[in-house]
């Protein structure tokens, strides 16, 4: 299927039984879930996991789906609501977080700064996996997928004030984690912050 066809054409054709539908669902969005299960639970293994479950619950629950309104705040949300459930479960993380901030990588960068700005990668991701769990979720939503306050209090069904709170701390979090780095983060980041 191509990719004009909108997302409600494919929700209404997946709701007549069309699992072709599904498919081009999946293939439309795969990536976005991935990364974001993955950022949220720092784990490969859980976030595909993850994202075989939340394109199940998509298939299951097709019939309820409003096809007049985007798809993907609700991909996201039933994904969020998994990694909580499953998070409740282990109450502990195995793995580091991987590769957060991937969108800030940039080919036009001069080759010395690359291991600066690996170094710089490794040095967030690691503090972004400090955060405690609701403020980890609301700080990848908000920078990794690019959402904005509203559809993020949508996805975690939570007041929009409560997303404002999660993130500012998260941010202070952030700052206080990366400030006491032995190193201080290079200015030329700020361009990209």
């Amino acid at each position: 299927m191509s990719d004009c066809v909108s997302d409600g054409h494919l929700i209404t054709q997946l709701q007549g039984g069309d699992l072709d539908a599904l498919g081009a669902l999946y293939e439309r969005y795969k990536a976005r879930v991935y990364r974001t299960a993955l950022a949220i639970t720092r784990e490969p293994a859980a976030a595909e996991d993850l994202l075989q479950d939340t394109f199940l619950r998509l298939h299951k629950y097709a019939h309820r789906i409003n096809a007049s309104l985007p798809l993907e705040p609700w991909l996201y949300r039933v994904t969020v609501n998994l990694a909580f459930t499953r998070q409740a479960r282990q109450k502990r993380w195995l793995v580091p977080l991987e590769t957060v901030l991937d969108r800030l990588a940039s080919p036009n960068r001069l080759p010395e700064w690359q291991v600066e700005m690996d170094d710089l990668h490794g040095r967030i991701v690691a503090a972004i996996a400090e955060l405690p769990f609701n403020q980890r979720t609301v700080v990848v939503l908000f920078y990794l997928n690019a959402l904005n306050l509203k559809e993020i209090a949508y996805i975690l069904n939570c007041p929009v004030g409560t997303v404002k709170s999660r993130l500012h701390y998260g941010r202070e979090n952030l700052i206080r984690r990366l400030a006491t780095e032995p190193r201080p983060i290079p200015e030329v980041v700020y361009e990209y912050a």
